[in-house]
């Protein structure tokens, strides 16, 4: 059941209240940072997901029927622009040599997966973490999302289950397969000099 505190919000959304919106951004940022945070494992792209989840928030707030939380929708809307982001990243890398000709060095930003820094991630595990981080973006895409919303952002099984349109027992099965799938990753990495 929906809170009616964030009724309020939703009807003051859909009527265009721009206090509402500092609001909901307030209220939201944080999660939706770091959910990109955790998907594209790149900072500036993690708020660039940020920045496009709120304006589509913002423009289709007034389609939001209010049958699920509005944190489940927004971070529907946050591993959708993530998972984009990445793909759009991929398809730009098919087609790299050809770019290259165009592009300067500054819009070829250079990925250093080892200066990953989450804000749920202590300082003295960074190097484990940065390990872990680079071998999860070896998933597949919903195996990726559900680890990240689990082990990262703390949402339970269910929550997971509604955020991404699956029963929970499809989520428990994604969950064990990533489970299994980062350990292959990782003893593959430590066994190879």
């Amino acid at each position: 059941m929906v809170p009616q505190e964030e009724l309020v919000l939703i009807e003051r959304l859909k009527q265009g209240d721009e206090s509402a919106f500092r609001t909901l951004v307030e209220q939201y940022q944080d999660l939706v940072y770091n959910t990109a945070l955790g998907i594209v494992q790149n900072q500036s792209d993690a708020e660039d997901v940020a920045q496009e989840v709120f304006i589509q928030v913002f423009r289709s707030i007034g389609s939001f029927k209010s049958e699920a939380k509005l944190s489940t929708w927004i971070y529907r809307i946050t591993t959708t622009r993530s998972l984009d982001l990445l793909r759009a990243k991929k398809s730009k890398k098919r087609f790299g040599p050809l770019t290259r000709l165009w592009e300067t060095e500054e819009e070829s930003p250079v990925e250093n997966i080892s200066d990953f820094n989450h804000p749920g991630v202590s300082l003295e595990r960074k190097e484990e973490a940065a390990q872990l981080m680079a071998a999860i973006t070896q998933l597949p895409e919903n195996q990726k999302v559900a680890f990240i919303l689990h082990k990262l952002e703390g949402l339970s099984y269910l929550e997971i289950a509604e955020i991404m349109g699956n029963t929970l027992p499809a989520v428990e099965s994604l969950m064990h397969r990533a489970r299994l799938n980062l350990r292959k990753i990782l003893e593959k990495k430590i066994s190879t000099p």
